[in-house]
């Protein structure tokens, strides 16, 4: 008999083909906080982490009901949506997506999944958390001293040396606060969600750095090639051994860059990723990977008794962008005010992407809901089933 399309994650459900395995739950709650292993992610009934399982099985089919009407063929989206832009062409791969997918974990269990959680999809601009990841181990271990340093500093590569470009922090860079100038891997600044007056897109004002938020994918190449060069290895590389493989995550995840955008790093050649899906490539991962991600971020950097990345970085992480409060180290986007959540408390962030791929993060309610493929208008309403299902709330 075929396993259904969804289910709640009861103790002794089947797994999905190709989940991973499940152990058996325990009698009695967990006396410390639990991190799953490599193979296994406990799963623990509704009721036992405190929530209610008929209207936790409402919210997944919410979830379900809400996937995205654009067409699963992403390079056609791509045409559809960014193919509007100067010099869309893709430079990248894309792959078509599955269907609506999701992850929920409970206080570190996972208590329901639908869709196809282990295939590994395309999840473009969540791939920007990843970035800031390893932009922010290499902090966190001293290769980056001062995050208000100016990058060309640290980092002396052309891409920095103009008068404009040589006033750029990484926190800038980190805040999308940068505008910084120019072309990167034959896309110049200016054509990413270009405004206004197109007679003016190559002649406005540059603003100082640090003063405008402007969510621009150039830039965020632009460090992504700094951080190269800075680790002086490949991105996917350090990503693995830092973050990825000390939190068990799968080998199944793929980090891609651009045809064209190789660089000579120390006499071998690199390929310098790129910090989202918008002309392709970008992080390729599954909703179990993803839940993996997000639970450490839920749990502060933390991953058994190891930090990942410090209680200071996540700290900055969270910290509201002054230019834009609801935005903090990409890519985490943050409820200030509740304005991007209502339903949800202040203190939870996103990350997020398009598609939508969202990775929501709790911890307040000590809750991670990976949501992909959603219609971006039925965020606040995913999320609200999800709270409306914890018990006594």
């Amino acid at each position: 008999m075929r396993t259904p399309w969804w289910r709640i994650g009861l103790v002794g459900a089947l797994l999905a083909a190709g989940a991973p395995p499940a152990s058996a739950a325990a009698a009695a709650p967990a006396a410390s906080v639990y991190y799953p292993g490599r193979d296994a992610w406990e799963r623990r009934a509704p009721e036992s982490v405190g929530l209610d399982p008929a209207r936790l099985q409402e919210a997944v089919a919410f979830a379900v009901a809400s996937e995205t009407r654009l067409p699963r063929d992403l390079a056609l989206e791509h045409a559809m949506s960014f193919g509007k832009e100067p010099y869309d062409d893709p430079i990248g791969p894309f792959k078509e997506r599955g269907p609506a997918t999701g992850v929920v974990v409970r206080r570190g269990y996972v208590v329901a999944e639908w869709g196809e959680p282990a295939r590994v999809d395309m999840t473009f601009s969540v791939t920007k958390s990843f970035l800031s990841a390893v932009v922010g181990v290499a902090y966190d271990r001293g290769l980056i001293k001062d995050l208000h340093a100016r990058v060309g500093v640290d980092v002396p590569i052309e891409q920095f040396r103009s008068e404009h470009n040589a006033k750029i922090t990484w926190d800038d860079l980190l805040r999308q606060t940068s505008d910084w100038e120019g072309t990167l891997w034959g896309k110049p600044d200016w054509a990413d969600r270009p405004e206004g007056d197109p007679s003016q897109w190559t002649t406005r004002k540059r603003n100082e750095p640090g003063a405008v938020y402007k969510y621009n994918d150039v830039r965020v190449n632009v460090l992504a090639l700094a951080a190269l060069h800075v680790w002086r290895r490949a991105l996917p590389q350090v990503l693995r051994e830092t973050v990825m493989d000390p939190i068990d995550a799968s080998s199944t995840w793929r980090w891609h860059g651009y045809d064209n955008s190789w660089v000579e790093i120390d006499g071998a050649r690199v390929q310098s990723v790129s910090g989202g899906g918008h002309w392709g490539g970008g992080m390729w991962i599954s909703a179990w990977d993803l839940a993996r991600f997000g639970y450490l971020t839920l749990r502060r950097g933390r991953w058994r008794d190891r930090s990942i990345l410090s209680e200071a970085w996540v700290k900055m992480s969270s910290t509201p962008t002054p230019a834009e409060p609801g935005y903090g180290f990409m890519n985490w986007f943050l409820n200030t005010g509740r304005k991007r959540l209502p339903s949800a408390p202040e203190t939870s962030f996103c990350h997020l992407g398009s598609g939508t791929n969202m990775v929501y993060v709790d911890p307040e309610n000590d809750l991670v809901v990976v949501a992909r493929w959603i219609d971006g208008s039925a965020m606040d309403g995913i999320v609200q089933r999800f709270l409306q299902a914890i018990k006594g709330r």
